[in-house]
């Protein structure tokens, strides 16, 4: 298959994910994801394919049969962030990218992982490469590739995440993450009477406050320092003439090592003042990354430009192996306007990437 084929097969295989709105509040779309997958591997002689479910979200695992341990996994998420008008679920592409939601994160890169692995198979069988599919990450990866790893469904010496860094970029550091819901309680009255309540959206807002005070943004090229944005703000009140007695807001906190989970808590808890209660939702400790070399070689042999290794603010699934040793590679094709509606992935880099992936692998199992 020459450049051009390859091209149009990944771009094929991306499009028609990108069709599938397989969000969180969308359980039947994300089990039709499933199915696509499914559609394509089935007919592999020689692979053995395991679904796991857990707290609702499906998962699969694809491996050559009778193989417990990969020497090298491949591992994606097809849960994209939700957008209410189901029509921008379509793609197009213009300036050689592809458009479309979840293009960059990670539909793109799942049409890759699926061609590569189908490909590989099929030359070598037995071949000890395998497949992960999860659907939660953007909810945590708690029920998706934590769950696979606490049960020890999930072992391998190295692993592909296509979640993070760029072509020339490798991700050795990423931040902690915390979504925290903020809650504060009160006593409501007519607006009128103000003196009559206990205004629980001005007790809220007052912590806020303190809170940005205390996190103040840092600057786009020095951003490696604990940054807290609120994301949510709402009362149950319907009416502008009552005093809430009740008000929440969600925070997303996310810090460098060497931070930790419970130092950040206690700051944030000391921030917001008393009054007001802290419930974690997801939670996850920095993580530190020790990519194959092998990975950087191959990439600097291809594209014959250096490989570049980067700190990432946001997370991945990448910390779940880091807890049990898995030697994990963060790098992706080239993306861009992530969970916004003209989320693009650059079509050229997408060949690149597999072309990266497959010298990887085939060196890496030789």
């Amino acid at each position: 298959m020459n450049r051009t084929e390859l091209k149009d097969r990944i771009v094929a295989l991306a499009r028609d994910l990108i069709l599938i709105p397989s969000t969180d509040s969308r359980p039947p779309e994300r089990a039709r994801a499933f199915s696509f997958f499914l559609n394509h591997l089935d007919p592999l002689d020689g692979v053995d394919i395991q679904r796991y479910e857990s707290g609702g979200y499906e998962s699969l695992v694809a491996l050559p049969a009778g193989c417990e341990r990969a020497e090298v996994l491949m591992i994606g998420h097809l849960d994209v962030i939700d957008h209410p008008d189901l029509d921008l679920y379509r793609s197009r592409i213009e300036d050689g990218r592809l458009y479309g939601p979840g293009a960059g994160d990670m539909k793109g890169a799942l049409a890759i992982m699926l061609k590569l692995f189908c490909d590989l198979h099929r030359e070598t069988p037995g071949i000890p490469f395998g497949m992960v599919v999860t659907s939660d990450e953007e909810q945590g990866g708690h029920h998706g590739v934590g769950h696979l790893v606490r049960e020890g469904r999930l072992d391998a010496a190295h692993a592909i995440i296509p979640d993070g860094g760029s072509v020339h970029e490798v991700t050795v550091e990423e931040k902690g993450i915390a979504h925290l819901k903020v809650i504060s309680g009160g006593e409501a009255s007519h607006a009128a009477r103000p003196w009559l309540g206990q205004n629980a959206a001005a007790k809220l807002a007052a912590g806020l406050a303190r809170l940005c005070e205390g996190f103040p943004i840092p600057d786009e090229r020095n951003h490696w320092s604990p940054t807290c944005s609120v994301t949510t703000l709402h009362t149950p009140n319907r009416t502008p003439n009552c005093i809430p007695d009740a008000a929440e807001a969600m925070l997303d906190l996310r810090f460098p090592p060497p931070h930790r989970l419970d130092e950040m808590l206690s700051r944030v808890e000391s921030l917001l003042g008393p009054g007001l209660m802290i419930d974690p939702i997801i939670t996850a400790q920095p993580s530190r990354l020790n990519p194959d070399p092998l990975w950087s070689e191959v990439t600097e042999e291809i594209t014959g430009l250096p490989v570049r290794e980067v700190r990432a603010s946001g997370g991945s699934d990448a910390r779940f192996l880091c807890e049990v040793g898995i030697q994990t590679i963060i790098a992706r094709p080239e993306v861009g306007e992530l969970h916004a509606p003209d989320e693009w992935i650059d079509i050229d880099s997408m060949v690149t990437f597999y072309e990266i992936a497959r010298e990887y692998i085939t060196r890496t199992l030789r």
